[in-house]
């Protein structure tokens, strides 16, 4: 059995809110959905080294010290994932949109309407606790 690698980011700011990428409603996998922003980890690559060019590719932003926050397991339509989560304060240097139809920065409670898989919400949640309790 194939296990999937996929590598994200949580890039929060200053008043923890948090961006996420608004998917194409053709997106191969959580299509319409409000997701983190990344993508699978290629051959040769550390988690780590997909999720900064993931960055790159999807926002035109560079990631300068990106941490591993979290680590989790996902089965989705028959297939296994390990999803590398890592989180990074956004320096305010711009982004640029280069792949899905939006993306938006929220706080953890306004999040609640937006259509979100289990494991991103888990993430969120996770990520906005430790920024409350000062991790």
């Amino acid at each position: 059995m194939t296990v999937h690698q996929v590598a994200v980011v949580l890039l929060y700011d200053a008043d923890g809110r948090m961006l996420l990428q608004h998917r194409t409603d053709d997106a191969p996998t959580f299509p319409s959905y409000w997701a983190l922003f990344g993508g699978g980890i290629e051959p040769g690559e550390t988690p780590e080294q997909a999720v900064c060019r993931e960055c790159l590719e999807e926002l035109g932003y560079t990631l300068t010290t990106p941490q591993l926050f979290a680590v989790n397991s996902l089965r989705h339509d028959s297939d296994d994932y390990l999803i590398h989560a890592f989180v990074e304060r956004y320096n305010g240097a711009p982004l640029t949109l280069g792949e899905g139809q939006g993306m938006g920065w929220f706080l953890h409670g306004e999040m609640a309407d937006l259509l979100m898989n289990e494991h991103d919400k888990t993430f969120v949640r996770e990520l906005d606790e430790a920024l409350k309790a000062g991790r």
